[in-house]
């Protein structure tokens, strides 16, 4: 999305996004900024903020002493017609039940890594036709309250005769609730004249789009620029991995094109995705350097593209930090802010008013949490709708008699048990 879409998108299917009312108190949550506060939600929004121990509830209280709090991150690329299909015995099943239950699986799994929102690209045409874009879809009805799913229609042909029944069947998937069109312009024939038609269907509509491309071709990436430049509601590719392996020259000239034309880029720094061939990572610092907006997403998780993908955007921002050269701050940011920016959602801050879109993990500092991030919770709308913790178990040594301690039922060991030693919440 662009950089002034700040609105979020009316449900695909016209139902109402009415909030849970009652009222939420995060108590004793660390912030970013090193301060303590108390958090009180109400209606799906952060209603107010004050230091630890200031603020009431008539509602429920969850304790997030030693949690650092942070803005929900957002999932910008997921692949959830071929999620968690790598260790299936023989072709992949793309029948409506099944891709429906990966589908859910996946989000699920990536919501309780943080990620209240997704934008899952869905394959549409070839023998399956609509089906697995329809079994998606529902999959995204079973999910309201607990994460917000859009499905982007991706054809494969919509140039010549062969993409005639691409190009109907693109805008059948948009009356049908795609909420974004995408492609792989890499793939047809006549990138460009894909992209044109493409383009079309999302103005005749007022979608945003999304694009998979390795970005190697720059006169390739010129021509997209401007064709998408000054659509609204905005132009997204990834995971544009050939631009790193572009001449410096080349690639900071097509950087500056993207940014003029106000094209967003989003990096895969987890690996590729089943719509590209190149692996690797977008040339983030340049990108970035040159005015485009940039985003990081996961890709695929555990499919034939991916068989080891984690579908965690911390992981992401964690890949960011440690391999991108990005600062912590800027890292998270690229699965947080930038990702929700670019998927047209409104802007979260830990500042009353904005919205309940939250997830905290264990930690006292964001290099920390990125490092070493297992306990988490998720606020989504307002409550909380997942958890995830982890406690590691010590066996009694001098060398682990300074580690903080967690207390412990008493309970009588195990027959052949080693001895109960410190336990350390992470």
């Amino acid at each position: 999305m662009s950089a002034d879409s700040k609105q979020p998108q009316p449900p695909e299917d016209g139902a109402a996004t009415t909030a849970d009312s009652t009222s939420l108190l995060l108590s004793h949550a660390r912030l970013g900024d090193g301060r303590t506060v108390d958090v009180r939600l109400a209606g799906g929004r952060i209603e107010a903020v004050g230091t630890a121990g200031s603020l009431t509830t008539a509602g429920a209280r969850v304790d997030l002493g030693g949690y650092l709090l942070l803005p929900a991150a957002a999932e910008p690329h997921a692949h959830a017609d071929t999620a968690l299909s790598a260790d299936t015995p023989g072709p992949v099943s793309y029948a409506p039940e099944e891709v429906q239950r990966r589908a859910t699986e996946a989000a699920l799994l990536q919501l309780g890594h943080g990620a209240t929102a997704l934008r899952a690209h869905v394959r549409i045409g070839d023998v399956h036709g609509l089906g697995p874009l329809e079994a998606v879809l529902q999959a995204r009805r079973s999910l309201r309250g607990l994460a917000d799913l859009t499905a982007v229609a991706v054809p494969r042909l919509l140039t010549g005769v062969a993409g005639a029944d691409g190009l109907a069947m693109l805008r059948d998937a948009v009356k049908m609730g795609a909420g974004v069109v995408g492609g792989c312009p890499d793939l047809d024939p006549d990138p460009a004249g894909y992209v044109e038609a493409l383009l079309d269907v999302a103005a005749e509509h007022g979608a945003p789009v999304d694009l998979h491309t390795d970005g190697d071709d720059p006169a390739r990436l010129a021509r997209l620029a401007a064709m998408a430049g000054g659509l609204r509601p905005g132009v997204t590719i990834g995971p544009c991995a050939g631009l790193s392996r572009l001449p410096s020259e080349a690639a900071r000239r097509a950087a500056d094109q993207l940014a003029a034309a106000g094209v967003a880029v989003v990096c895969l720094p987890q690996g590729g995705c089943g719509g590209t061939e190149l692996r690797g990572a977008a040339p983030v610092r340049l990108l970035r350097a040159a005015g485009v907006r940039v985003a990081a997403g996961s890709g695929t998780l555990r499919d034939v593209a991916n068989p080891v993908g984690r579908g965690d955007p911390l992981e992401a921002a964690y890949l960011l930090a440690s391999l991108g050269g990005l600062a912590p701050q800027e890292a998270y940011a690229a699965v947080g802010a930038e990702a929700r920016a670019v998927m047209g959602l409104p802007e979260v801050r830990v500042e009353a008013g904005f919205p309940a879109e939250l997830l905290a993990v264990r930690g006292e500092r964001l290099a920390g949490v990125l490092s070493l991030a297992y306990s988490r919770i998720v606020v989504h709308r307002g409550r909380v709708v997942a958890r995830t913790s982890a406690v590691r178990e010590y066996c009694d040594s001098a060398a682990a008699l300074d580690l903080p301690r967690q207390a412990r039922p008493e309970r009588p060991p195990e027959p052949g048990s080693p001895p109960a030693g410190p336990v350390v919440r992470s």
